[in-house]
């Protein structure tokens, strides 16, 4: 496949080395010249100097043989006019444009993107999907990862094992044993620096962050199961008056759930604006990091604080001073890299990543045949992904443990009707079969093969 990435900033980058790694043909094109250079550098992709909406450097870069344009610029125009120019110049078949401004996603504008005027396949708003995110976490407390998937009837869920858990220092097979009618699949471990796919023999210990599937009627049990025995967020308190906390209210206050939201915001029009535009919150025209301004939000009382300003540094500062006064959640917004290890030191488990949930949803998008979703993980380490079975692959009605899967696949899940099924070596797949799995290592591309008919659906 080729693929053509307009913006060799934080996401385009992380996208080229996804799809470098599995023998694309990827050309990132940039302005910026030192972003190019690193590209070249370390990548196995060919960074490309000039405007990803420029029909000449376009050209130059290959579009006329592109199965796919990703324009992730820090602009939303040049997003915009890259994939019109990729469609009405060189007719790419699949174009993915990142928009931020809310005014562009507003529905009664919608006709703008369509195939007689400014065609765009995908567009992903990254406030949007981290907005998405952190609301799934406030439905299951405790997590440092919640994800819906398949219609809602799994979650893939993280948590960190304390002190008071009653499952850690014993060996996996054991606890299959012990809970033999729990539907619940540990899938990944980190440890320290290191996260790697369990097997029966390994145990869990205080510490690690744990990531499982489970069925979601049976989530609280399991949770209960770690120690974590937290209520559904009620009292929730938004630090950052931007899109994402617009986004965050917007979703709360469309589920109908009685949750009480107070919003700290420094900028006094973003603050009147929240107020005048959100009925029934509360908002404080404050710094979260001034003396006695928690004291005045009674963040003790709090269940959640949700850091989300534009600044990583101030979202961590203000989550500890959270944890400081009593608030049983807090989840940052921390999109640099260098802060993961230290978030994990200082406890700050559910941390939220505006960059790698732009990843993981741009990564659904790029994958094909069957495959329905694609979930990232841990960055880099591995992709959670949910494939429907068809009856013309040739794996169907095999023993698992006669197909021969590479060492980092696991599949998690098996949803077959109404069923969920924790596959072990006898499980065979069947037609129509929704398959939950992991692929670490960039093995993606392997699993996609397997469960196609076709090498390529383009």
């Amino acid at each position: 496949m080729r693929v053509i990435i307009c913006g060799a900033g934080q996401v385009g980058y992380s996208i080229a080395a996804y799809l470098s790694r599995e023998n694309n043909d990827v050309t990132v094109v940039d302005t910026n010249h030192e972003e190019i250079v690193r590209v070249n550098m370390e990548l196995d992709a060919n960074g490309f100097y000039g405007a990803g909406s420029d029909p000449e450097i376009l050209a130059a870069a290959g579009a006329k043989d592109a199965d796919m344009i990703i324009a992730v610029t820090r602009e939303d125009e040049v997003n915009m006019v890259a994939c019109q120019v990729a469609h009405s110049l060189f007719n790419v078949p699949k174009k993915i444009a990142r928009i931020r401004n809310k005014v562009y996603l507003n529905p009664t504008w919608a006709n703008l993107f369509s195939r007689a005027h400014m065609p765009i396949d995908v567009i992903i708003s990254p406030e949007v999907e981290v907005a998405k995110r952190i609301t799934q976490r406030l439905a299951v407390p405790g997590t440092t990862t919640a994800i819906p998937m398949a219609d809602n009837k799994v979650y893939l869920c993280g948590i960190i094992c304390q002190q008071d858990c009653p499952l850690v220092n014993t060996p996996l097979q054991q606890l299959i044993d012990l809970f033999p009618d729990m539907n619940m699949n540990i899938v990944t471990i980190v440890r320290g620096k290191k996260a790697f796919i369990p097997k029966p023999d390994n145990q869990m210990l205080i510490g690690d962050e744990v990531f499982f599937m489970a069925e979601t009627s049976q989530l609280d049990r399991i949770m209960k199961g770690f120690g974590y025995d937290q209520t559904v967020s009620q009292n929730i308190t938004i630090v950052g008056g931007g899109n994402i906390a617009r986004n965050i209210i917007e979703d709360i206050q469309q589920s109908k759930k009685p949750l009480s939201i107070k919003v700290i915001e420094k900028d006094t029009e973003v603050a009147t604006r929240l107020s005048e535009d959100f009925e029934n919150i509360i908002v404080l025209n404050a710094d979260g990091l001034e003396k006695n301004v928690f004291e005045e939000a009674n963040v003790a009382q709090m269940d959640s604080v949700i850091a989300v300003t534009n600044d990583d540094e101030a979202n961590i500062l203000m989550s500890l001073l959270a944890q400081q006064h009593g608030c049983k959640q807090t989840i940052p917004l921390v999109n640099k890299g260098i802060y993961n290890v230290l978030t994990s030191s200082l406890g700050l488990g559910a941390v939220v990543s505006s960059k790698a949930i732009t990843v993981s949803t741009i990564m659904r998008s790029v994958r094909r045949g069957r495959v329905k979703a694609v979930h990232n993980m841990l960055g880099e380490f591995a992709e959670v992904l949910e494939i429907e079975a068809s009856d013309s692959i040739p794996i169907l009605n095999t023993p698992l443990r006669d197909i021969s899967f590479p060492q980092s696949v696991l599949i998690g899940m098996i949803i077959r009707g109404d069923e969920i099924i924790v596959p072990n070596g006898d499980t065979t797949i069947k037609d129509a079969d929704h398959i939950i799995m992991l692929a670490a290592n960039g093995d993606a591309c392997k699993v996609e093969k397997m469960f196609s008919p076709h090498v390529d659906l383009f």
